[in-house]
């Protein structure tokens, strides 16, 4: 059988653009014919895996002829005592990207309202255009800080959920503490809040909350939180959300069975327990993330002050051609167009040696051009 296809799509995809990830190293190798190329896009972990994660996952390979854990008891529980919440105040999700589509499918209707702050992580508005919701969006202040009022003063009698992510992607500002508890105490009791806190190990300033006490605490709010990042395993998917126990029972409503393979709960379980690999991520960070501003104050490259495990820098008119000029030496970064940030890259922290490329190459380009 052959001819025109009549089968139509919803209508809701006309205006949706699916997330364009970073390059993966093996393609910036097979498309420049280069032998070492340094990822420093997607914001990863430079060190690895947590190797007891690894060792887990070894040991759990001789059963995957086994379904997994449908409701990821084990994980749960271990997430939930590593946090002092309950088990039943917990949901594991295949990364943070299904909890947000699994958000917007238990809460958003047709014409719902979501407010997000921008510029910020586009999966949010990816996940309410799904459903057909509208996405309203708080600009963060010039110096890119959030702006709670503007926040606050943005909710309808439609506003269904808000999003908030602390630290910050692409920005790496975060919420303090007060601000965070001056929206929670200023939105309407119908009003979810969603507080993306994926990159909190990395916050070293005094007055941050991850979110986690407000849910102890009570309010209508779901802390997102990830396995992705500080313990290095964003190739295996594992992530999770806590809530008061009666907003999880709605999320699981609609969450599928199996959704976290078995391999993704044994590494998430022993990884949890690494505070080495933790201390040690987060250190590095630290150590490295002072060192780049350093090194972008000395090219005269403006940056904003980051709370994660990258920085959002200004390189000017010529950011596009930066990018690939970095790219043809093997150097992958993030470029900032998409989040309407022209003249800016997002840069990954990465190892000490990884870091000196990038440093050597952007000192190279910028010295060709000026």
């Amino acid at each position: 059988m052959s001819g025109k296809i009549e089968v139509q799509a919803r209508k809701e995809l006309k205006q949706m653009k699916p997330y364009t990830p970073g390059k993966p190293i093996w393609e910036v190798q097979k498309e420049l014919g280069l032998e070492r190329v340094v990822k420093l896009a997607s914001n990863e972990n430079p060190l690895g895996p947590s190797p007891k994660a690894v060792t887990a996952m070894q040991a759990a390979l001789t059963d995957l002829h086994r379904y997994p854990d449908a409701q990821s008891v084990q994980l749960k529980q271990a997430i939930a005592t590593h946090y002092e919440l309950s088990a039943e105040q917990v949901i594991i999700t295949n990364g943070g990207d299904e909890l947000i589509t699994l958000l917007s499918e238990t809460f958003l209707d047709a014409e719902d309202e979501i407010i997000v702050p921008g510029p910020t992580f586009s999966e949010y508005e990816f996940g309410a255009q799904l459903m057909g919701a509208k996405v309203i969006v708080a600009p963060l202040t010039n110096d890119l800080q959030y702006d709670p009022e503007a926040i606050v003063a943005a909710v309808t009698e439609r506003t269904k959920m808000v999003y908030l992510c602390s630290p910050n992607n692409p920005t790496g500002t975060i919420l303090s503490k007060k601000e965070l508890q001056y929206i929670l105490d200023s939105l309407p009791k119908w009003v979810l809040v969603v507080l993306d806190a994926a990159y909190s190990h990395f916050v070293s300033a005094d007055d941050y909350s991850d979110g986690i006490e407000f849910v102890r605490a009570g309010y209508p709010l779901v802390v997102l939180k990830t396995f992705s990042k500080i313990y290095g395993l964003a190739g295996i998917r594992v992530g999770f959300g806590a809530a008061p126990q009666a907003i999880i029972q709605n999320i699981l409503q609609v969450k599928e069975p199996f959704n976290v393979n078995a391999l993704a709960q044994a590494a998430a379980i022993a990884a949890i327990g690494d505070e080495e690999h933790v201390s040690r991520s987060r250190s590095l960070v630290a150590e490295e993330r002072q060192r780049l501003y350093a090194s972008f104050r000395e090219l005269g490259l403006s940056y904003t002050e980051s709370m994660s495990n990258f920085v959002l820098v200004e390189v000017g008119e010529q950011s596009e051609f930066i990018y690939e000029q970095l790219m043809a030496k093997g150097i992958i970064v993030r470029l900032a167009k998409a989040w309407g940030l022209n003249s800016h890259l997002r840069i990954s922290i990465g190892t000490p040696e990884e870091n000196e490329l990038l440093i050597e190459a952007l000192h190279h380009i910028l010295k060709e051009n000026t």
